[in-house]
């Protein structure tokens, strides 16, 4: 368990810094630096809890793991994220995307289908952080990270004591593609502008004329949108001060994308969807050929941004003539 130190009338877990870690120095610092003695939030705080064995997601954890989550989470997580959880640490009013609520039990990277993610995820998630946004990379001890893992589960106890709140995990299956990298792009653009329809949210890649073709070609209507080339603002289930976050949808030329894309990552996000937005999941949905194109497609993109190819094609999209009627 981890040594606490007294600080500003209250105790605060020890710091434990790999070399190189900036990052954790930086939120210590938010945190010091944004929470005073009288802080009615800082107050709240308890330097320890009896925190009794619970069932979580059909799983006993004791109540020193979830001490040892409280006393971590404190150290890494609170600054962002907020003693209560509820994405309003002392750090987040000048971050966007916000941090996540953690008591609407809603993980947008899950990569499970119908249900709550599994631990190897939720650890994955912290360290990995999610690219583009405040959510850094964690080195944190593995004892730590697992600890953390369990705690935050308690923001949404009732989400979490239900036994078979977990979900089904995407499961990779055969990649058909294997030997067939150009055919397999072929086929993904057509899945994504004919199929899935993917530019309803996000760009379409290839001008209307061609999304009209390629529609017809598969015995379906064509869709399109105003803006056709730029991604559309999305309804989400999240919410930040009682108010709801809208979401922009990635484009794959200019945005980063959340999490890792590498193939049978972007297969696992394509098919488990992002929960709590306009993505569906595509697992089950799609014929499994057809998920794998799509996915071999979206990362040839994603691996396309910032480069001559991409503004290249931008520039043939913008000005075709649908493009120009558009606006």
């Amino acid at each position: 368990m981890m040594r606490l130190r007294p600080h500003l009338g209250f105790a605060v877990p020890q710091l434990r810094v790999s070399p190189g870690r900036g990052a954790v120095l930086l939120l210590c610092a938010l945190v010091l630096g944004a929470c005073r003695p009288n802080d009615p939030d800082l107050n709240r705080m308890q330097p320890s809890r009896d925190f009794e064995t619970t069932w979580l997601a059909g799983v006993e954890v004791s109540g020193d793991v979830l001490q040892q989550g409280f006393e971590s989470y404190t150290l890494y997580c609170y600054a962002c994220h907020g003693h209560m959880g509820d994405g309003a640490g002392p750090a987040a009013p000048g971050l966007r995307p916000p941090p996540r609520d953690f008591r609407q039990a809603t993980y947008k990277f899950g990569w499970v289908t119908d249900g709550l993610p599994h631990d190897d995820d939720l650890r994955r998630i912290i360290e990995e952080g999610l690219h583009g946004t405040a959510m850094l990379k964690w080195d944190i001890p593995p004892g730590d990270l697992d600890a953390i893992v369990q705690y935050i589960k308690l923001f949404a106890i009732e989400d979490w004591a239900d036994p078979d709140a977990l979900g089904e995990q995407v499961a990779l299956s055969a990649d058909p593609w294997t030997d067939k990298h150009d055919e397999a792009l072929v086929r993904g653009s057509d899945v994504y502008h004919a199929v899935a329809t993917c530019q309803q949210c996000h760009p379409a890649y290839v001008t209307m004329e061609e999304v009209e073709q390629v529609a017809r070609a598969e015995g379906r209507t064509p869709t399109t949108r105003p803006n056709p080339f730029y991604p559309e603002l999305k309804e989400s289930q999240y919410e930040v001060d009682g108010r709801q976050v809208k979401v922009m949808p990635p484009d794959f030329l200019y945005h980063p994308v959340r999490v890792s894309h590498e193939l049978d990552e972007v297969y696992k996000t394509i098919g488990a969807g992002i929960a709590g937005t306009a993505m569906p999941a595509w697992k089950g949905s799609l014929a499994e050929d057809d998920l794998w194109a799509l996915s071999y497609y979206v990362k040839y993109l994603i691996d396309m941004r910032d480069t001559a190819e991409a503004e290249s094609l931008r520039r043939k999209l913008f000005a075709s003539e649908a493009a120009a009627s558009s606006f």
